[in-house]
């Protein structure tokens, strides 16, 4: 085996390095985090933001800068050692960087759930007709998310679609809701003779 590489300059092998890295990087930027896609857990030590320690795309720009940089040094004349020793030194360096900006970029993102004790007290829409003693569909806007929630009812009668109900209660995955006096004002509006 070290006779195949015994041909090859330091400049090649350098080249050859940072070129698979470039590969794999475009591959997990196209196809995500490639080491859960082949079962590897990659939340080791320190994903207590989400973010893991190996991540394919962190160790793909590592590879890449280690070689590109090795091959740069090697041009400007410094030895195999000491191009190695750059290269390393800049592949962790930027490698840091990314696993850095990707951590940064995990604790922005927003969640969508909102929690149960927000819903309590709203003012929502009836979307699907609550029957008497059955089950139907809110919808209530907090924020600027929505959120529909199966609902039930207190009253003793139909609340149908339009209506505007208040939020009483949690019960399991649903709602409890009375009215809240009125319908949505509709803008098809019948003239009376």
């Amino acid at each position: 085996m070290s006779e195949a590489f015994a041909g090859m300059s330091a400049l090649a092998v350098f080249l050859i390095i940072a070129g698979l890295g470039f590969i794999f990087l475009l591959l997990s930027l196209l196809f995500g985090e490639i080491f859960e896609h082949i079962g590897f857990d990659t939340d080791v030590a320190g994903a207590v933001d989400g973010h893991g320690v190996i991540d394919s795309r962190v160790i793909s720009v590592f590879i890449t800068t280690f070689g590109g940089v090795g091959a740069v040094c090697i041009q400007l004349g410094l030895g195999v050692l000491a191009s190695s020793l750059v290269g390393l030194g800049s592949g962790v360096a930027l490698g840091a960087v990314v696993s850095l900006f990707a951590s940064f970029l995990y604790k922005q993102q927003a969640t969508s759930s909102v929690s149960a004790s927000q819903l309590v007290g709203r003012t929502a829409q009836v979307t699907v007709t609550i029957p008497a003693g059955g089950i139907g569909q809110i919808s209530c806007r907090i924020g600027e998310e929505r959120v529909e929630r199966i609902a039930r009812s207190h009253e003793s009668s139909d609340l149908r679609s339009g209506m505007l109900v208040r939020i009483e209660e949690i019960a399991g995955d649903s709602v409890i809701v009375s009215t809240a006096g009125g319908e949505r004002p509709s803008f098809s509006t019948q003239t009376k003779a």
